[in-house]
């Protein structure tokens, strides 16, 4: 069954972006953690979503037409948030966000874990998933974007190496300030 004209078919694609944008927001601002952590409450809020915006993007157009113009849309949408992203850095801070330094030399950044809504449990899990015993072997551990933990082991066990990463700043009062 096709749409009554074309003027349903833009409003499911407005509906869908508008959905789109909303959903991609809401998971920057609850963080990176819960991009790579996926935990029981996670995966049901996810399926929750699902259920509660498909009647928001196609309305009662339950068509074939209808949902594929949804799905085109959000797809679409990816493609050029995507080529925004990577080309804008002010898009890409929006959506994306800065690895964060969680470990130098062997110290946690208590600020930086609370900032992200992890525990030091949450990360010392991270380290020995790469195989590490204790923190003691751990120079560096950064929060990628993408919701993992990269470890940076020192070279000889015990030495201590002053890490910067430069790429990796926090705002604070309106100002960068490097870590």
């Amino acid at each position: 069954m096709l749409p009554e004209n074309i003027t349903s078919l833009l409003w499911i694609v407005l509906r869908s972006l508008s959905v789109y944008t909303v959903i991609l927001l809401g998971f920057r601002v609850l963080g990176k953690r819960h991009l790579s952590q996926l935990s029981l409450p996670d995966f049901a809020l996810i399926l929750l979503i699902s259920n509660a915006v498909q009647n928001a993007m196609v309305g009662n157009d339950t068509s074939l037409v209808g949902g594929l113009v949804a799905a085109l849309s959000l797809l679409f949408a990816n493609i050029i948030l995507t080529r925004v992203i990577l080309k804008n850095k002010t898009t890409r801070d929006l959506f994306i966000g800065e690895p964060k330094l969680l470990v130098r030399n062997s110290q946690i950044i208590q600020s930086a874990l609370q900032s992200e809504d992890l525990t030091d449990d949450d990360l010392l899990e991270a380290i020995r998933e790469h195989g590490f015993d204790s923190l003691k072997e751990v120079r560096t551990a950064i929060l990628e974007n993408d919701g993992t933990v990269s470890i940076i082991p020192y070279p000889e066990a015990g030495k201590l190496i002053e890490h910067h990463l430069g790429q990796i700043s926090r705002k604070k009062r309106g100002r960068k300030r490097n870590l």
